[in-house]
């Protein structure tokens, strides 16, 4: 994987789809407001600002998948997370990318 694809989501999906067809905790990183007006089924809203201090939540999770508008805020939250320890953790990219994924 290069370094733009490490940060701002993979193009070759095959390793997200198989995380979430094994039931990976979907996490929209994007704003409350954001959340709201849209996100993929079944993902809960931690918003980046907020993933620090909710680290409790991803504890014990098979695979997290995390993604946002862009992918460079969900970069940025992969980060925080594997400085936290977490090595399951998969830059899913946009909104749009991971909803492609779920069935």
């Amino acid at each position: 994987m290069g370094f733009f694809s490490g940060l701002f989501g993979a193009k070759d999906n095959s390793n997200l789809e198989k995380a979430i067809e094994e039931g990976a905790f979907l996490v929209d990183v994007r704003s409350a407001g954001e959340f709201a007006s849209g996100s993929v089924k079944g993902a809960v809203n931690i918003p980046l600002d907020k993933v620090g201090n909710q680290l409790a939540k991803f504890k014990g999770k098979k695979n997290i998948v995390v993604f946002c508008r862009s992918g460079n805020r969900s970069g940025q939250a992969k980060s925080i997370l594997e400085q936290n320890g977490f090595q399951n953790v998969i830059n899913g990219g946009t909104v749009t990318n991971v909803s492609q994924c779920v069935k």
